[in-house]
């Protein structure tokens, strides 16, 4: 079960009751959101958006116009993302608060994230196909949890498509990124990318010089198979990697995306 705490937006932009529709008008131009909850020490105390706010006086209150946490839907960290997927789809709703058993504003959960959730997500499955496939070729192998760096990762996978990679630069943004899954063997001072080369690739065009990881270690010191097939497509780094744009069935270099990637920024 994949839990809606694993996918949320923690760091939430959140109103006071007391806040006046000035005050929000000015956080949805800062923020380019569209719905805040409110917050008062603490508790969530309603939802409001921006269509509340429609034809309404710059110095109202937000307390007199906001949807009130009894009429609220609101979701749990353990929920299955699946189950707010669904309530979304029933309700219409775009965002749900989160919220602890103390009614503790924990985090936000977006359409968005629910649709990340299923996407190129690390799952204890895979991560144990990879390790398996390397025991049944006579390697022993070693799993641990770390940080790499970005500097370090060779690529294995020669292209990746630019819409999935803007979406996980809005991952890592905001905290969300899945850990990658490397392999690390005696050859060499570096890291053999096996699993999530969009979001390697994301965090190298965000300067961002260090990334969560699975790292498998191999007790070996010569080339494997998958390292040999990379060096064969001159994959050395990621910068090597070509970014795809399937709307125009075309290829660019990573360096050519930088003022896109810029103004994501």
């Amino acid at each position: 079960m994949v839990k809606v705490e694993e996918y949320m937006t923690k760091n939430v932009d959140y109103v006071s009751p007391e806040d006046r529709v000035k005050d929000v008008i000015k956080l949805i131009k800062k923020t380019s959101h569209d719905t805040f909850p409110v917050v008062s020490d603490g508790k969530l105390v309603g939802i409001v958006s921006v269509h509340d706010l429609i034809d309404r006086d710059e110095n109202e209150k937000i307390k007199n116009l906001m949807i009130r946490r009894e009429n609220m839907i609101v979701t749990r960290p353990d929920t299955d993302v699946r189950d707010v997927g669904r309530i979304m789809f029933r309700t219409g709703f775009s965002k749900l608060p989160v919220v602890d058993e103390n009614n503790n504003l924990l985090g936000i959960m977006t359409n968005t994230d629910v649709i990340r959730s299923q996407i190129e997500k690390t799952t204890p499955t895979k991560l144990n196909k990879i390790i398996k496939t390397y025991k049944n070729l006579g390697y022993d192998v070693k799993l641990k949890k770390g940080v790499v760096p970005v500097e370090k990762i060779k690529p294995t996978q020669s292209k990746i498509y630019e819409d999935e990679l803007f979406g996980r630069i809005y991952e890592l943004k905001r905290g969300l990124a899945e850990p990658i899954i490397v392999i690390k063997t005696k050859k060499g001072d570096y890291y053999i990318l096996i699993d999530g080369h969009h979001r390697a690739v994301a965090c190298y065009l965000s300067k961002i010089p260090e990334l969560d990881a699975y790292i498998i270690e191999i007790d070996t010191d010569k080339p494997l198979g998958i390292e040999k097939t990379a060096e064969k497509q001159g994959l050395k780094t990621l910068a090597d990697i070509k970014i795809v744009d399937e709307d125009k069935n075309n290829s660019c270099e990573i360096y050519e995306l930088g003022s896109k990637i810029a103004h994501l920024h």
